[in-house]
């Protein structure tokens, strides 16, 4: 495999990016859509290795999704759900929203995934799903799910503290259940807390009940699931790397659709980059970040936004003064050991950055060029061509990791280099 030469910035990037819609949101409103009482529209939809095998896991389950505007728009109509292989690529989403679902299928539902797939954690799902009436063979990748037409539900304990697609996963189909379900956390801190709250927020949209008014306990009553046509927001985690761009370079870029509100955990990039230095503003529903002339370091907890440590770690490698990533051991059960990664890619380009218990602690240092291994994770992949920008000779191991969220990032990576405006 040819590593991926990044691109050197020559002068401060200015360019806006137009970003495609949300993964996180993309497979959530395909699972409601797939349960729903009635055919419905996603517009807006990402259309990514991730997604793609959402909706492939959906088809072989029954339900019908015809496809229009390139993709992006997809219309879904239930079907009765019976027997399936499924293919969980590397997708956390695939391989925790959909079993749930399959325990509802009349037939035996086969799960299984890319060879790195089959060390994630699938243990608390599938225990859990047997705690509330499922038949379920395996505790992680390969595992069948023997359907029975509908599944008791009920009140289960898990310890969420690996993921927080735990929860989501069990909530998204749990109106269909015949008791609905219950789902109370015991350990500690359930990381990424805004994707629950998408979760959540997505669900009483689709007109189901649910409860969360008791600390670390979700719940869903049993009913109907509303047909809901959604339009998808631009993926905020994505849109990460182009707003560090600015940063790093001291230039500017624009993204554009950017909500006012959101449950996105993206959205939190705006603090961040304020807190090094960067100018930050949205108007108009536009976010634009202007770099600074000098980027400070910060201590940091990302408990709740994991996802955006290995570009917050690409940062803090390029600022002047040391930083501290903290909250973030749940990373260590993500497409790899992110910590151990972004410690052994800065490491290896000359940098220093020391694994916490919980952490990072990054000390600027002068970076050289180098391989840097995207280990089949798509954010350590981008957080490669955010050093790049400013250092010379890096060479990405498998950029093609990207399209798990974000097809086409080296060509929007090069667009922006031009600086292209929409």
């Amino acid at each position: 495999m040819n590593p991926w030469s990044a691109p050197r910035a020559e002068s401060p990037v200015d360019s806006s990016v137009v970003l495609p819609g949300s993964k996180s949101i993309t497979n959530r409103a395909l699972i409601l859509a797939a349960l729903a009482d009635g055919p419905s529209t996603v517009t807006g939809a990402l259309r990514s290795r991730d997604t793609d095998l959402m909706i492939e896991a959906l088809r072989g389950l029954g339900a019908t999704i015809d496809e229009r505007d390139d993709g992006t728009t997809l219309h879904v109509t239930p079907g009765r759900l019976h027997g399936a292989r499924v293919d969980c690529g590397l997708a956390g989403t695939v391989m925790r929203f959909v079993p749930p679902l399959a325990a509802l299928a009349d037939g035996d539902v086969f799960f299984d995934g890319d060879e790195q797939a089959r060390t994630r954690p699938m243990g608390t799902v599938l225990e859990a799903l047997r705690s509330l009436g499922a038949d379920v063979d395996g505790d992680t990748l390969p595992f069948t799910v023997h359907g029975r037409g509908s599944l008791r539900g009920g009140t289960v304990t898990i310890d969420a503290s690996g993921s927080s697609q735990f929860v989501s996963g069990l909530l998204l189909s749990a109106a269909a259940f015949d008791e609905g379900v219950t789902v109370r956390h015991a350990g500690a801190t359930v990381p990424s807390m805004p994707h629950i709250d998408m979760t959540v927020e997505m669900l009483r949209e689709a007109g189901a009940t649910v409860d969360t008014s008791v600390p670390d306990t979700w719940r869903v009553a049993p009913g109907p699931v509303r047909a809901v046509d959604r339009v998808v927001e631009p993926d905020l985690s994505n849109a990460t790397p182009f707003l560090a761009a600015a940063a790093v370079t001291g230039g500017t870029v624009s993204v554009p659709r950017w909500p006012q509100r959101t449950t996105q955990a993206g959205d939190a990039i705006r603090g961040i980059l304020e807190q090094m230095g960067a100018d930050v503003a949205l108007s108009d529903g536009t976010l634009t970040v202007r770099g600074p002339e000098q980027l400070r370091g910060l201590d940091v907890d990302l408990h709740d936004v994991g996802e955006l440590a290995p570009t917050v770690a690409a940062l803090a490698a390029l600022a002047t003064t040391p930083s501290t990533l903290r909250g973030i051991a749940h990373l260590r059960g993500h497409e790899t050991d992110r910590l151990a990664a972004l410690a052994t890619e800065l490491g290896k380009l000359g940098g220093s950055a020391t694994e916490l218990t919980d952490g990072l602690h990054i000390v600027p240092a002068p970076l050289h060029g180098g391989r840097w291994h995207s280990y089949a994770d798509h954010r350590m992949a981008t957080a490669g061509a955010i050093v790049g920008l400013v250092v010379d000779g890096v060479e990405v191991e498998d950029i093609g990791t990207t399209a798990k969220t974000l097809p086409g990032f080296p060509e929007l990576w090069a667009g922006m280099l031009r600086g292209a405006r929409s």
